[in-house]
This record gives C-alpha cells, sequence and structure tokens, in this order.
C-alpha cells in the first residue's frame, strides 16, 4: 500500500492549535479507486498519529467491515457514540453531528464521505454533516472511493457496468486542504479479496466476479490515478497565481464551457461531462435552456418535472444555469453563447435542433454527444 499527497506545500494538520477563536477547519481527504485498498486503515494510522503528537482527536463515525486490522487501530482513539434514526420500523445508526460539535475536539475521523443518511436526518448527505463540523473550526480526516465522484458516474457505469448510486458534487472534493492517495496494484487487492481480509469469503467470491474483476480495478486506478494528477496542477496553479480565488477571464483563449439543456434525463450525461470539461480547462461552466416562451408552453408536466431537475443538478454541481426565451433555439444559443465567450459547447445528439447548432457555431468547438451503452 503506497501513499502519496496531493496538496504539496499545504500544511498539515498540527498539535498545539488553540481551542478559542478557530477558523475554518481543514478537509484532508483518503482517496482510493476500491474497496480495500486501505483508505480507512491510513486515515486511523494519521489519527494516531496525532493523538501522540498532543492533537486532541475522536472519531467521529467509522465503518468496520470486520476487518480485525483495521479495528485495532482505533484503540485508543475515543469514538462518538452514533445517533439513532428511526425509518420505517427499523433504527440506523448515522454520525451524531451534534455530538461532535459538543465535544469540540481539534481533529475528527469521518469515514466514508459520500455516504447518504437515512431519511430522517437533519440532512441528506454525510459531506453536509462534515461542512457543519469544518464550520465550527474542527479538522476533519475522511474516506472517498473516486467513483463516488459526480462528474465521473457515467465514465465508472461504461467500465464497469455498475452505476453508482452515492455521489458526491465534484466541488465539495476540490475544496479539500489535502488528498492523500491510498494505492495498491489491482492484483494485490484482489489476493486481498482472495484472502478474506477485505469481504468475508462468499461476498469477496461474488465481488471478484463482479465489481472486483481486474478489468475494473485497473480501469477505476487509472481514474484515480489521473484525478490526482489534475488535482496536482490545480494545486500548484493556485499556490502560483491563485487562480481559484480570481474571476474568470471571459477573454481567456480556453474561454467557457457551455451545456445545452433539454427536457430528457439524458442533460445530467451532458453536466457532468461540462463540468469535468471545464475543470480540467481551470474555466467556468454554464448550462443554457431556451424556452420558446415564459410558460414554458411546449413542455409536459412531464418534461418540466425532468428540466427542473436538471437544473438543479446542475446548481448542486456549480454550474451556473440560464434560461433563454426565442423562437429559434440554435440562434438564440450560438447567440448567447458568443457573448458569453464561449469555446467549448456540448449539445446532445438527436435533439431537434442540434444539427443546426452546428451549423451555426462553427466558430466554437461544439462536442455531439450520443447516449452511450456500455462496452461488453
Amino acid at each position: 500500500m503506497s501513499e502519496s499527497s496531493l496538496k504539496p506545500d499545504t500544511p498539515a494538520i498540527e498539535a498545539g492549535e488553540g481551542q478559542a477563536a478557530r477558523k475554518r477547519g481543514k478537509l484532508r481527504i483518503f482517496l482510493g479507486y476500491a474497496a480495500g485498498v486501505g483508505k480507512t486503515y491510513s486515515m486511523l494510522e494519521e489519527a494516531q498519529r496525532l493523538k501522540k503528537e498532543g492533537v486532541d482527536v475522536v472519531i467521529g463515525y467509522f465503518e468496520p467491515h470486520a476487518r480485525r486490522d483495521t479495528i485495532a487501530k482505533t484503540q485508543g482513539l475515543e469514538q462518538i457514540p452514533r445517533k439513532l434514526i428511526s425509518y420505517r420500523r427499523a433504527s440506523f445508526e448515522e454520525m451524531d453531528t451534534e455530538g461532535i460539535l459538543q465535544r469540540s475536539p481539534q481533529v475528527c475521523v469521518v469515514d466514508e464521505f459520500a455516504h447518504t443518511n437515512v431519511p430522517g436526518s437533519e440532512h441528506g448527505k454525510r459531506y453536509e454533516d462534515v461542512d457543519i463540523l469544518l464550520d465550527a473550526g474542527i479538522d476533519i480526516l475522511t474516506t472517498l472511493n473516486v467513483q463516488h465522484l459526480e462528474s465521473l458516474n457515467d465514465q465508472v457505469w461504461q467500465v464497469t457496468g455498475v452505476r453508482v448510486r452515492e455521489t458526491i458534487p465534484d466541488w465539495v472534493v476540490e475544496r479539500a486542504d489535502e488528498i492523500v492517495m491510498v494505492d495498491v496494484p489491482p492484483r494485490a487487492l484482489i489476493h486481498r479479496l482472495e484472502r478474506g481480509v477485505v469481504y468475508s469469503q462468499d461476498k469477496a467470491h461474488r465481488a471478484l466476479e463482479n465489481f472486483f474483476t481486474e478489468t475494473n480495478l485497473t480501469a477505476l486506478r487509472e481514474l484515480a490515478l489521473r484525478q490526482t494528477a489534475h488535482q496536482v496542477e490545480d494545486t500548484l496553479g493556485r499556490l502560483t497565481d491563485h487562480r481559484s480565488s480570481a474571476p474568470v477571464n471571459p477573454n481567456s483563449p480556453l474561454g467557457r464551457v457551455m451545456i445545452q439543456l433539454n427536457a430528457v434525463p439524458q442533460s445530467a450525461m451532458l453536466l457532468r461531462r461540462g463540468k469535468r470539461l471545464a475543470n480540467y480547462l481551470d474555466t467556468d461552466c454554464l448550462a443554457v435552456y431556451v424556452a420558446r416562451d415564459e410558460k414554458w408552453s411546449d413542455l409536459s408536466p412531464e418534461q418540466r418535472d425532468v428540466l427542473e431537475k436538471q437544473m438543479n443538478f446542475a446548481k448542486n454541481m456549480r454550474i451556473g444555469v440560464e434560461i433563454l426565451i426565442g423562437k429559434d433555439i440554435a440562434e438564440t444559443l450560438t447567440n448567447y453563447a458568443r457573448q458569453q465567450q464561449v469555446t467549448q459547447l456540448i449539445i446532445l445528439r438527436g435533439m431537434p435542433d442540434a444539427n443546426r447548432i452546428v451549423s451555426k457555431a462553427r466558430d466554437m468547438v461544439v462536442t455531439v454527444v450520443s447516449e452511450r451503452k456500455r462496452a461488453q
């Protein structure tokens, strides 16, 4: 198992920081490409190191998965009791955010960053609970697999055949102060599964026949390495010219990325692709829907619901959303794109105005996306 820090020159969490007048806490993510690579083990090792240095560390949430070596790493660390939540006549355990706030440690260990909380919780996602702890000045150590990044959802499905349901917006991860990649070769991870280190023998056998094939693990590892390489480039850019805090320059040769929204579920695929492209180009991203009138009279109630979901999805990904009114969709869309200095336009194949948009946007790079079938 190897680790590499993706935020060089970022100060580590240190001992002896005062409890009073805290600034926002620091977020450190231990990133992997699959269960069993050692993210939680490495996170707990770091927690033990900090404790030895005198840092006040607690475990806010830990998922043991019956892994003895990992469980052993919790010895001597204070654990905040979980909160019980009733849902559909059953009880579920979730992280007790309020309890952690009352305890007010310097550092809190929170496993499974992308976890979806049970209905009835104060927040829908664990990263929202973590954000509250960070606002309170508590430093966080957490774990994440790369396949839970929202912008990679389609790529992960394409290479593995598994549609990951628990996702986390990219902007949440981009706000991390440090990302540590925890890595083992796919063959070594498969050996761990075969020995029953990761799951029980029955579950491990099923996993090896499905998600944990060497082909899938190799592809996921490559995605993780690409993600970390991009993170390093982004960090170095921020260290040298503070681009992350500066407004996007609309006259930049990279321009902006724009996505045409449609009242179809496939627009989510375009949003993920556009956001990822904008991240790599270090530019901003906007999603635009062209309505024929202000009442959206050409849309059925079902189409309106779909469109509103896509707009909410875009906002959650920190993509700007604009609604334009125009009888000529292609003309309205491309004119607005030029006004916004858009150089990359992403549209969906098969939409009624797709061909006319391509024809009218010859001064831009137009990517026409088809809904991909998974490679067999």
